[in-house]
């Protein structure tokens, strides 16, 4: 079992920076892989980033290459995505997923993760 708080979502105007967290604990929490998703009004929730356990398997989306950063302080059961230069159609809810695993890897896709947390709300607005 593991338990997933996201934290770290606002307001900020476009350009701007956050840096969402996810921490993350639990029974088996020294082997998971991430996914960061997001889901929009009226939309359906897509995959943003992922890491994998060790994390030195990453992957992002087209439309946050080179703007959005995903990292993992293990010691700290914690993993970041650093968002840069936001736009307006980056505004959704975030919430982060885990599924647990030794090999290296991670997905994009929602039905892989069966462990999710509750959310947090980013807005990019001027």
């Amino acid at each position: 079992q593991l338990q997933l708080v996201e934290s770290g979502g606002g307001l900020v105007q476009p350009g701007g920076s956050l840096r969402l967290s996810c921490a993350a604990s639990g029974s088996n929490a020294d082997y998971y892989a991430i996914g960061w998703f997001r889901q929009a009004p009226g939309k359906d929730r897509e995959g943003v980033s992922c890491i994998s356990t060790s994390g030195d398997r990453t992957n992002y989306t087209d439309s946050v290459k080179g703007r959005f950063t995903i990292s993992r302080d293990n010691t700290k059961n914690t993993v970041y995505l650093q968002m840069n230069s936001l736009k307006p159609e980056d505004t959704a809810v975030y919430y982060c997923a885990a599924r647990i695993v030794v090999q290296r890897m991670c997905s994009m896709s929602t039905s892989w993760y069966p462990y999710w947390g509750q959310g947090t709300q980013v807005t990019v607005s001027s």
